[in-house]
């Protein structure tokens, strides 16, 4: 028999409602233990979001797979593994929680973090569709309104990273650069909870002044959300208001071609 490697790992758990307490496992974290930082050490992350999206329709899948490649790419890294690990233990959000650190014995640590990616994130055949999440309805419009306007190559996702710390996945959907000004837009939907537009709201008033000094533009928020939202709701008010406050311009999607009509004037498309 050949040398067997001592490795640990633990499960990500995606929670979108800690008070529930209901969660998939989204993402496997495998280290070689006793190996002074420099053994092996990989994640894998599913590549079936179905669970993801029965448990959470509003679920950002796009920040999810961000999340994925920033700890690909830091456990690669013998300085900032360490750091990483500590960091996941002490400060992930209630959203992403970590599961008990196990232990296994492998020869082949690559065969084994598959076998276990494939035993604990593989999804479960889910019978039936599910309509779009909110979300994704408004991205879909956004993509489809650049794109009829012949500048969708010219409006790109815009990373935080840069105006915050390295290794924050989030990013604004689409961005474009006119003269002193970083126009940024960003789908929200309100219609199954108003986390997001909080989550939003809170955010941006840290971005804006970093990203308007680094980038020596000021930017200027859009928030895209539902037609159809019932803003006669007293979430949705206090949610709309907070991002106003914050001056967050808020449009629906059905604006989107006039919006990405002013695009195409400004980028001269």
């Amino acid at each position: 028999m050949g040398y067997k490697r001592q490795l640990e790992f633990f499960l990500l758990r995606y929670v979108p409602n800690a008070v529930r307490n209901e969660f998939v496992n989204i993402g496997l974290v495998m280290v070689e233990s006793g190996a002074d930082s420099g053994g092996f050490a990989d994640v894998r992350f599913t590549r079936d979001w179905r669970r993801v999206r029965w448990l959470d329709p509003q679920a950002d899948v796009e920040m999810l797979e961000a999340l994925e490649r920033d700890i690909h790419k830091r456990l690669a890294s013998r300085e900032d593994r360490e750091i990483l690990l500590r960091q996941m233990e002490d400060s992930f959000s209630n959203a992403i929680q970590l599961s008990p650190t196990q232990k296994c014995l492998a020869e082949d640590p690559v065969a084994e973090i598959e076998a276990m990616a494939s035993m604990y994130l593989e999804a479960a055949k889910v019978s039936g569709k599910r309509e779009p999440s909110g979300r994704q309805r408004i991205l879909a419009t956004m993509r489809e309104a650049f794109e009829q306007a012949g500048v969708a190559k010219f409006v790109l996702p815009v990373p935080v990273a840069p105006y915050t710390k390295p290794g924050d996945p989030f990013q604004f959907d689409f961005g474009y650069r006119v003269g002193n000004e970083i126009k940024l837009f960003h789908a929200v939907s309100l219609k199954v909870g108003v986390d997001s537009a909080v989550l939003l709201a809170a955010r941006y008033p840290k971005i804006a002044p970093v990203m308007s000094k680094v980038a020596g533009a000021a930017p200027a928020l859009t928030a895209v959300i539902d037609d159809d939202l019932d803003r006669g709701q007293e979430s949705v008010r206090f949610a709309l208001s907070m991002m106003e406050e914050e001056r967050i311009r808020i449009a629906v999607a059905a604006e989107m071609p006039l919006i990405a009509e002013v695009a195409r004037r400004e980028l001269k498309a």
